[in-house]
């Protein structure tokens, strides 16, 4: 629990700390990678952001050891308060009405999938078979990279709504998910006896590879994202994405069985369905913002 904790201080500390930076910076896409890991790296306040999400990568290892994976994505998602504090103190980001009932009700959703679980049925799984991992993480990949190009195509059109960013974080959510799985597969190797032959065992699993695809490609499309679209929308988005994904295809994937208690069953699949529901009825764009009045008594230019 504290290191779960850890986790969601140093994640949204970290994304708030890189928007913050990037709100300085040149405009950057996913077209020109290397210029954009130029301009970041040259940015002393994105690196103290990205070395936070590192450590939090480290806490979340520690999670997974000792909590089933449903229990876990129900932990980190409440750090979603905790971003939404952040954005409006430092990045001065105002959230909707309609926004903040949205991740109320997310909140809800993912409390009703911790109140499922009991530490005394409920089992922490340590590998899962390799095909099954890449049956489910492959076509997740492709569907995020295929989201992300589609938002980022539209974004270019000249007379478009400004967006919110759900569609970028539906995608970025996706790699995620498939990242959390990989550190999920990573944890089983984690030991204090026999590194060698652990080490050696892990390079033989897809588990570092696929960390190693979504690492380099999350990183590009999660700071062009972040620079385009608000953090208190963008993040909460992306999380809710990746913690579901992990916590329905993890449990899976990973052979976490689900509750045989009929209550506790009913709140994970409600609440599962209440999270995803609240996702899709987010709305896509913002709301033009109307053009400033005039001064009191100005006068009105009137064409000859």
């Amino acid at each position: 629990m504290a290191s779960a904790l850890l986790a969601n201080i140093l994640y949204s500390t970290g994304f708030v700390l890189e928007k913050r930076a990037l709100g300085s910076l040149p405009r950057v896409t996913v077209r020109q990678p290397a210029r954009l890991l130029r301009l970041v790296l040259g940015s002393p306040l994105w690196i103290g952001g990205s070395l936070a999400l590192a450590a939090g990568f480290a806490a979340q290892l520690a999670v997974y050891r000792t909590l089933p994976i449903a229990a876990a994505q129900g932990i980190f998602v409440s750090g979603l308060v905790l971003l939404v504090l952040l954005s409006a103190r430092l990045l001065g980001e105002e959230t909707t009405g309609r926004e903040k009932y949205a991740i109320g009700a997310i909140l809800l959703a993912l409390l009703m999938v911790v109140l499922s679980l009991d530490e005394t049925d409920d089992t922490v799984s340590r590998g899962a078979p390799y095909v099954l991992v890449l049956t489910v993480c492959l076509p997740s990949l492709a569907l995020g990279v295929w989201l992300y190009t589609s938002a980022e195509r539209r974004a270019r059109h000249r007379h478009r709504l400004p967006t919110t960013g759900v569609d970028y974080g539906v995608a970025v959510g996706l790699l995620y998910g498939v990242s959390s799985l990989a550190i999920k597969g990573v944890s089983g190797y984690v030991t204090t006896s026999g590194v060698a032959d652990a080490l050696l065992a892990l390079l033989r699993s897809p588990y570092p590879y696929l960390l190693l695809f979504t690492g380099a490609f999350g990183l590009v499309m999660s700071q062009a994202a972040l620079q385009r679209s608000r953090a208190s929308l963008i993040v909460p988005v992306c999380t809710t994405v990746t913690c579901l994904f992990t916590a329905v295809l993890g449990t899976l994937s990973f052979g976490e069985a689900l509750p045989d208690d009929p209550l506790r069953l009913a709140l994970r699949v409600a609440g599962t369905a209440l999270a995803v529901t609240v996702l899709l009825s987010m709305p896509k764009h913002d709301a033009p913002r109307p053009a400033p009045l005039p001064p009191v008594g100005a006068k009105e230019l009137t064409p000859p």
